[in-house]
């Protein structure tokens, strides 16, 4: 399984949260990720995008394929978000566009067994793949893309 996480880009400040846009640079850093997507994407890619229009308009820049879903909202936590990708046992792949402090929790989750907070950059997004070899189960960190640097 594939799971691919996209922290929405750069929005604007104000109240309330759920209806902040994002900022001209945000929609920028949106548009780097959404060109590398054209290039790096699994082609059977489920989207998972939280009810914020910041997370909408981040994952608008590259599709208008996906779903909403309140399990990756900003008020999830590592579990929900997790259960609600299918991750491990789902197969395919899977993107969620959230937010922080819950996509950071993931990544450390994933990488470290712990669920502890893990800084990650507004725009970035994180690539895993749970893989087997030698009849165990790996997670490997096939990517991180940070917006800036494209």
């Amino acid at each position: 399984m594939d799971l691919l996480l996209w922290r929405h880009a750069e929005a604007a400040d104000g109240s309330p949260d759920e209806t902040r846009p994002l900022t001209t640079k945000g929609l920028k850093q949106a548009q780097r990720i959404a060109h590398w997507l054209d290039e790096h994407a699994p082609s059977d890619l489920r989207i998972l995008v939280s009810p914020a229009l910041r997370t909408q308009q981040t994952v608008l820049a590259w599709t208008k394929r996906f779903e909403i879903c309140a399990d990756v909202s900003t008020r999830a936590d590592a579990p929900d978000l997790l259960a609600a990708t299918g991750w491990p046992t789902a197969g395919g792949a899977v993107m969620v566009v959230g937010h922080q402090p819950t996509l950071g929790r993931v990544a450390s989750l994933l990488l470290s067994g712990i669920d502890e907070e893990l800084s990650f950059r507004k725009g970035a997004l994180w690539w895993f793949k749970l893989r087997e070899r030698d009849d165990e189960e790996q997670v490997v960190l096939r990517a991180v893309v940070s917006a800036d640097m494209l």
